[in-house]
């Protein structure tokens, strides 16, 4: 039987008065990379943000590994790996790409570091020929890179990566897209919230439909992908 790393049952989430999320349950499971989709406004990240405590949780439970982790903040979930990669990147752009990596690894203080951030080298050459280079001066998608690349040295249980593709050209979409693939050909389980569906979904084991703040549709996904109603509304069919 599947191991069911994250959990999360009727979450709601509220900005003031307005309820962004009203009683979304998921669960993502060892080994699985599952695609969260859904039109700009449908609620992901406020989700995100949601099961990595970055933002309040009006009611429901969030589970990671067994284990209730509801009002946590991220730093004691990043320690017991939970790792997001937020929307629009977040790196370091006065540090180099070295020191961004480094800072990754913050809570680690065994002796790998430094294989393990040749490892990101390897999954990321383009970061290796820039080590030195500060995060700031690289384009969107090289410092989208750097931020996968620095989620990975926290050793993640779960990678949560939040938009990957957003804002950059179709070239580097295609690259990143690839990245995901290869992450989880290594054996990370990665939890995806995308826009672009038919991308998202066709890397998924699974996936689930987000629409003002529900889920509305879940399933294998393949099957999603094939589904009229998905095309029809994600895929302008």
């Amino acid at each position: 039987m599947a191991n069911t790393l994250l959990e999360v049952s009727g979450l709601k989430v509220a900005y003031g008065g307005i309820q962004a999320v009203k009683g979304v349950s998921f669960e993502v499971q060892e080994g699985e990379l599952v695609s969260l989709i859904g039109a700009n406004g449908a609620g992901k990240t406020t989700t995100l943000k949601a099961v990595t405590g970055l933002q309040p949780v009006a009611a429901g439970e969030i589970k990671f590994m067994g284990r209730s982790i509801k009002g946590q903040g991220a730093w004691d979930l990043v320690k017991q790996g939970l790792v997001m990669v937020p929307e629009g990147r977040g790196t370091f752009t006065r540090m180099t790409i070295t020191e961004n990596l480094q800072m990754g690894a913050f809570i680690r203080n065994d002796s790998e570091i430094e294989a393990d951030i040749e490892k990101v080298f390897t999954i990321f050459p383009r970061l290796k020929e820039r080590r030195n280079q500060l995060a700031g001066t690289m384009s969107g998608g090289e410092q989208q890179m750097l931020a996968m690349g620095r989620a990975l040295m926290a050793r993640p249980k779960v990678l949560l990566l939040d938009e990957p593709s957003m804002g950059l050209s179709p070239i580097m979409v295609d690259k990143i897209f690839e990245v995901v693939a290869d992450i989880h050909g290594r054996g990370t389980t990665i939890l995806l919230v995308e826009q672009n569906a038919s991308r998202a979904l066709g890397l998924a084991n699974r996936g689930y439909v987000m629409d003002s703040g529900e889920v509305t549709m879940t399933g294998e996904a393949r099957a999603l992908l094939a589904d009229p109603k998905v095309r029809a509304a994600y895929l302008g069919e």
